[in-house]
């Protein structure tokens, strides 16, 4: 009995602290690269991507991590067992980066198939990733921001200047921009190093940010979407046609997406002036969106996966390989 007891302790804790990938006898692997955009984990401008390669990679419950190479058709449980939440997820030089729960961060060098966990600053909740200039930047509760200069290997804490939760973060000519609880927005210009607060048109909480087209827009509470025009120093309001959450937005052949609760997903073609509806089939939430390939994705509770290959017009259903809820989704070209 007493070496059982002690196979046992070994194996179990081998399952918690493993992030080696499992794949089945269909799974395949791409050696691709470079960057794209996410509802918490936006890049620069990515208004089309290149040829035919890339891969996508969702993260969520539980430490689930799920990737895609045939453009988001068919997907691979690439389950990275640290029983903690992953909320969002980024990719730039090669690398993709994903943080969660207690601080929790994850990092991948081999197109997502298997994730190595990376030292945390502390345990504060960390609830998305941005990429730029060579600069990962997460945000989370308590207007935590840390950032990493060596492709996710480290991470350093900086200061925001607030003590609310930031709950989407993205990059874009230069700047990072971070949004969180009560419509706060926090921009900075040095690659993440220092934080200065923008004046926010709304007191709802926004969720997600992305930018294109020299835009910065946020999704957030009620369907509230905010929208500036000079890199992140001034915003407007600008009219969903919904009054459900937004939890997530992205931006791709010149079409901003965001996404939400019950399924809601709205469509700009005008830089995000003015939104109209895209039926997504589905009610249950949606929690993050990205571009890649001339396709949107979009992931939520539940494991769901939707994919659009006509700008956000229409959503069909991918073949999620989890029941779990999916938080964060990013692309890597």
């Amino acid at each position: 009995m007493k070496h059982l007891l002690i196979i046992l302790s070994i194996l179990l804790s081998f399952t918690i602290n493993s992030c080696s990938p499992y794949k089945d006898s269909s799974s395949s692997t791409t050696t691709s690269d470079n960057t794209t955009t996410d509802s918490t984990t936006t890049d620069e401008d990515t208004t089309t991507s290149s040829s035919g390669s890339g891969v996508f990679v969702g993260v969520g419950q539980y430490g689930k991590e799920v990737r895609s190479i045939d453009n988001g058709t068919s997907w691979d449980n690439e389950t990275c067992q640290i029983l903690t939440d992953l909320d969002g997820v980024a990719f730039g030089n090669n690398t993709f980066v994903a943080v969660g729960q207690s601080g929790k961060i994850v990092r991948s060098t081999d197109n997502g198939t298997s994730f190595s966990t990376v030292t945390p600053v502390d345990n504060t909740n960390l609830d998305g990733v941005a990429f730029g200039n060579n600069t990962f930047v997460a945000v989370g509760d308590s207007g935590k921001i840390v950032r990493s200069m060596d492709n996710g290997s480290t991470f350093s804490a900086v200061t925001s200047g607030i003590s609310t939760a930031l709950y989407g973060a993205t990059f874009g000519n230069n700047n990072f921009v971070g949004v969180g609880l009560s419509g706060k927005i926090l921009r900075s210009t040095d690659n993440g190093s220092s934080w200065n607060n923008s004046t926010s048109p709304i007191t709802s909480s926004l969720f997600g940010v992305s930018f294109g087209n020299n835009n910065f827009v946020g999704v957030g509470q009620n369907g509230k979407i905010v929208r500036s025009t000079d890199n992140g120093t001034t915003w407007d309001n600008s009219t969903s046609g919904i009054s459900t959450a937004l939890y997530g937005a992205t931006f791709g052949n010149n079409t901003f997406v965001a996404v939400g609760s019950y399924g809601k997903i709205v469509r700009s073609t005008d830089n995000g002036s003015s939104w109209d509806n895209s039926t997504s089939g589905i009610l249950s939430t949606l929690n993050g969106v990205t571009f890649g390939n001339n396709t949107f994705v979009a992931v939520g509770d539940s494991g769901k996966i939707l994919r659009s290959t006509d700008n956000g017009s229409s959503w069909d259903n991918s073949t999620s390989t989890i029941t779990t809820h999916l938080k964060g989704v990013t692309f890597s070209e």
